[in-house]
């Protein structure tokens, strides 16, 4: 019985990196749909006659759809695991796309939103249970070839709409349907293999007992969760105030203008893609803890020179410490799967989720507080989120299980 099992899971694990690839290819087309609602903000205030309460209304409909429902998928495919799930969640947000050329009525505005959100809530949570279990033991390397789709599409959708949509009409978001027809096309591989996989487990699961033990007891595997949620607060909110303020900050404090801000932004973002992707391999070969203290805290003294310094030197902090604090995520999210191991999907959507929900909130409240007290005295505040690293002290070592 032990050789069938072993044989078995060799199998799964003898996974072409092509596989990965489309994983990764999958998010960057799912991220590119996803922004474009917000790159579309100018466009549909002018088409819609919306105010600016109406574009925070649409924003917390999408984010509530996007994060929330995460964790609840994320449960519902641990227990009743479907080889199309990925399909199902693109539909979701390809039908929102079709609606976002068209719609001419606020309430259904909020209802294409919604759709594109829980589009994003399906795949995310499913994806990176694909990645982690497809991954051939490299888990930490998966997660971040994973996640860089990510990050990519993100800064490449706003850029497209730029292109294709803003200098002629809002119905050409219908090209973005391209994007779409790749993300179907490369998922395909995805679907066909995932669907092996569960026949397999469940062949598996009727001879003998897959459940993983958990590393830790129930009350310390609670209070070890709070602290990654400790870490992700710090995270995302300095990357909050990064992305949205960041060229803000530069325009007053250095009087660069529009183009060059922009430039410097995109600097940033070259720099969390660039961590993002070394922060997993180094989690399989140091440890999940260690990579968390050192991503989070040691992005702090780049974080607290970026007020103080002169303009390349800001340009040299902020990307060290996107670079820094990017590399973190692959390995908090790693680390949380090791804590539930039986709840991939759970686990994946509940961080991915309380992720994208604390960037939102973030965002919102610093732009309430930079119009109190001004953009330099937020923004300097700001720097100090990285130091509520040190929370990472309190992640015990993880057994393997």
């Amino acid at each position: 019985m032990g050789s069938i099992v072993s044989r078995l899971k060799g199998q799964l694990r003898n996974v072409p990196l092509g596989l990965l690839l489309c994983l990764c290819a999958a998010h960057c087309c799912n991220d590119i749909l996803q922004a474009v609602i917000t790159a579309l903000y100018p466009i549909l205030k002018s088409d819609l006659g919306m105010d600016f309460a109406q574009i925070g209304l649409v924003t917390l409909v999408y984010q509530l759809a996007a994060s929330l429902l995460q964790p609840v998928v994320g449960y519902f495919f641990d227990r009743y695991p479907r080889p199309y799930s990925l399909w199902i969640g693109m539909g979701f947000t390809t039908v929102g796309i079709c609606m976002l050329a068209f719609v001419s009525d606020f309430n259904l505005l909020l209802l294409t939103v919604a759709f594109v959100g829980v589009g994003s809530s399906i795949l995310h949570p499913e994806a990176s249970r694909i990645t982690s279990v497809c991954s051939g033991g490299k888990r930490g390397l998966a997660q971040s070839v994973f996640q860089v789709g990510g990050n990519f599409g993100s800064s490449v959708g706003p850029l497209l709409v730029a292109l294709i949509v803003a200098p002629f009409s809002r119905t050409c978001v219908l090209w973005f349907l391209v994007v779409s027809a790749v993300a179907f096309a490369v998922m395909r591989p995805i679907v066909r293999w995932f669907g092996v996989y569960i026949a397999q487990q469940k062949s598996l699961a009727a001879r003998v007992d897959l459940r993983r033990p958990m590393p830790l007891s129930k009350g310390r595997t609670v209070a070890t969760v709070a602290v990654l949620m400790v870490l992700i607060i710090s995270k995302y909110t300095f990357m909050a105030c990064m992305t949205s303020y960041y060229t803000f900050f530069v325009m007053d404090e250095f009087g660069v203008g529009v183009s060059m801000s922009q430039i410097l932004l995109f600097v940033f973002v070259v720099s969390t893609a660039a961590g993002t992707l070394v922060g997993g391999p180094f989690g399989d070969k140091y440890g999940r803890k260690v990579v968390i203290w050192v991503s989070i805290l040691g992005a702090a003294p780049f974080a607290l020179l970026l007020p103080h310094v002169s303009l390349w030197g800001a340009v040299a902090c902020s990307f060290l410490a996107g670079f820094m604090l990017s590399s973190a995520f692959p390995a908090i999210l790693l680390y949380s799967q090791e804590l539930l191991p039986n709840h991939l999907g759970l686990v994946s959507g509940l961080f991915f989720g309380f992720a994208f929900g604390i960037g939102g909130v973030a965002s919102a409240l610093i732009g309430n507080f930079a119009d109190m007290y001004g953009i330099e005295s937020v923004f300097r505040g700001c720097t100090l989120a990285p130091l509520f690293g040190i929370a990472a002290v309190f992640l015990p070592n993880l057994r393997k299980c």
